[in-house]
């Protein structure tokens, strides 16, 4: 295909459908506002993702900023570097250049858990090779809700069940980008057919074993019932608007509890002790992400169990998301585990 006629594919696309024309102009609107050199657009083949490709592309006409297209192949299932191979094939037919690179690790526990700090960890070092600031992903609005679901399953706070935020930093230079939060998934398949004609299916996406998939699910039971998931996002951005409250007093009791040199995180017992639960929870995960540069925090159960642990006088040492706790004297000691 010809760069003119992918162009022309492109605004036909979005131009003759007045509802992906608003997408499109919303998201134009959202990069505008950032202003970014350059940005890394992570793609898995889904129609989410292929979707956000399509608007970067677009959008790359109107503007000097550059995208680089990154999929990370887990390596998890047999076919997945084909499968890779072929996203790859579809792009580079609209003039999408799409860099595919394979993970090397085994992912044989917690697959989808730690399928997702794989990529970022992937994600992160391809964005220092190539100085870019900010990584692009398709996450959307069934995303956003399907999230306030597992961790509400698993017994999270309040900083847990507000879910995601559009934007976050992952790294001291690098930013994580969420644009379509507010696109509902049905719009995001319909760009991906009108432009590319296609999409990928993950079969993981659709495997039972997954909590994800479960609560995916459902999501028909539930709009039977009378509940939308329109309805779930609102509860979600009054929780996020009471979080944002909360984390003005977080900030302030992190400051005075803990010191963080650049091997170690030392937590004052005693004021630990004083502090309400909600906080304490804050504050190790806080400590986790600061030490090992986690993403994502560890379940809200297993930080609640480790609390119990520390209050416990016998307490001595233990673990939690990749570091090693070890109480001495007055303080908790937070070093990164050595495997």
């Amino acid at each position: 295909m010809s760069k003119k006629n992918s162009n022309v594919n492109l605004e036909n696309g979005f131009k003759n459908h007045k509802d992906l024309s608003n997408i499109f102009f919303n998201f134009k609107k959202k990069l505008d506002t950032l202003k970014k050199k350059s940005y890394l657009v992570a793609v898995s083949g889904g129609p989410d993702s292929l979707a956000l490709a399509s608007l970067t592309k677009f959008y790359n006409y109107t503007t000097k900023s550059k995208f680089y297209y990154v999929l990370i192949n887990h390596n998890i299932r047999k076919k997945s570097l084909k499968e890779a191979m072929q996203v790859k094939n579809l792009l580079k037919k609209h003039k999408i250049t799409l860099n595919v690179i394979s993970n090397k690790k085994k992912i044989t526990k917690n697959i989808q858990g730690e399928a997702r700090n794989v990529r970022y960890e992937m994600l992160l070092k391809y964005c220092k090779k190539k100085n870019i600031g900010t990584i692009l992903t398709a996450h959307n609005l069934e995303d956003q809700v399907e999230t306030f679901f597992i961790r509400l399953s698993r017994g999270s706070g309040l900083a847990g069940l507000s879910a995601m935020k559009s934007l976050r930093k992952l790294d001291k230079n690098i930013m994580l980008y969420r644009p379509l939060l507010d696109i509902k998934k049905k719009f995001l398949i319909k760009i991906s057919k009108k432009i590319f004609g296609k999409y990928f299916k993950d079969p993981s996406n659709v495997d039972q074993k997954y909590l994800r998939t479960k609560i995916r699910n459902l999501k028909k039971p539930l709009e039977t019932s009378g509940i939308e998931y329109d309805q779930i996002i609102k509860s979600i951005k009054n929780l996020a608007s009471s979080k944002t409250t909360l984390e003005g007093y977080l900030k302030k009791e992190f400051k005075e509890t803990v010191k963080k040199s650049s091997k170690e995180i030392l937590i004052d017992l005693k004021k630990f002790k004083k502090l309400n639960k909600e906080v304490k929870i804050s504050i190790l995960n806080n400590s986790i992400k600061k030490l090992k540069k986690n993403y994502y925090n560890p379940r809200s159960k297993k930080v609640q169990n480790l609390i119990k642990n520390i209050e416990n006088r016998k307490f001595k040492k233990s673990t939690l998301g990749g570091c090693l706790f070890i109480k001495k004297k007055d303080q908790l000691c937070l070093k990164i585990e050595q495997k």
